[in-house]
């Protein structure tokens, strides 16, 4: 299936590691160009080097902390200078810590909302005079918890949902601007988040990590953790030329641990 993504210019945070990385190497090998961003130069340098060898998509950094308003501006701009457009946003930022309810003061919830739901509005009003100007595709990473709460993740399980709700409702509103917009959530996807969040969860239950991802294995009925190139190249299909009619929809990319309907 030829996806349409030659040439076709992308816009990735939090690319440096992880989901972000992986989706960024799948439009690279599809022939996309790729701005990678995250605060870490050093990592963004390495992940440019090697996306780089992959495809003919070209592929530039901007180190940028997306809890700036200021830096998604530049990098918006940015993106849009150094390819001559933008056609495809992937919104995507790092795990909350995790806790109980009790656990978090307003401080804490503020940075979480900064992080994790007003990066993404804002990178989507900077970016929309671009995807405007012959349609484009957007895709927000959330997590397994837009349909199932996790217990010990209060921060992500509110934040997550929300992008839900702006997702849903902006693809009503972008829809006349042929922009579409999905929200993807991963399950168990082999990164340093989920290893993060294992090693918390073996700490507070007094066990070893191994008993804790034993035990989260036992719940998929895949029986194993996903790849970061599995959940990649489902996102890659939401943004390419393939995907003509799926908006506003929610995804998980879990190997069917999440039973609800």
């Amino acid at each position: 299936m030829d996806l349409h993504l030659q040439k076709k210019n992308a816009l990735i945070l939090a690319s440096s590691q992880g989901l972000g990385k992986a989706i960024a190497a799948e439009l690279v090998k599809e022939g996309a160009n790729v701005m990678l961003a995250s605060r870490d130069e050093k990592k963004l340098a390495a992940v440019q080097r090697e996306l780089s060898q992959l495809g003919a998509g070209k592929v530039a950094y901007m180190v940028t902390d997306i809890t700036k308003p200021e830096d998604i501006k530049t990098l918006v701009e940015q993106t849009a200078v150094e390819f001559g457009g933008i056609d495809i946003l992937i919104n995507n930022a790092g795990g909350p810590p995790g806790g109980a309810f009790s656990d978090f003061n307003d401080e804490e919830w503020q940075q979480s909302f900064e992080l994790n739901l007003l990066s993404f509005i804002r990178t989507i009003r900077e970016s929309l005079p671009h995807l405007k100007k012959q349609g484009g595709k957007i895709v927000n990473i959330a997590s397994s918890s837009i349909k199932e709460p996790i217990p010990g993740l209060v921060l992500s399980n509110t934040f997550r949902t929300a992008i839900v709700g702006l997702s849903k409702t902006l693809a009503s509103e972008l829809a006349p601007d042929q922009i579409l917009i999905n929200t993807v959530g991963p399950g168990r996807i082999a990164t340093d988040r989920i290893q993060h969040l294992d090693q918390f969860n073996a700490e507070k239950q007094g066990v070893t990590t191994e008993e804790i991802t034993e035990k989260s294995i036992n719940k998929i009925p895949l029986g194993r953790y996903g790849e970061p190139e599995e959940f990649a190249r489902f996102v890659t299909f939401l943004v390419s030329g393939a995907n003509t009619y799926l908006t506003g929809q929610s995804y998980l990319v879990d190997g069917g641990m999440v039973k609800s309907i």
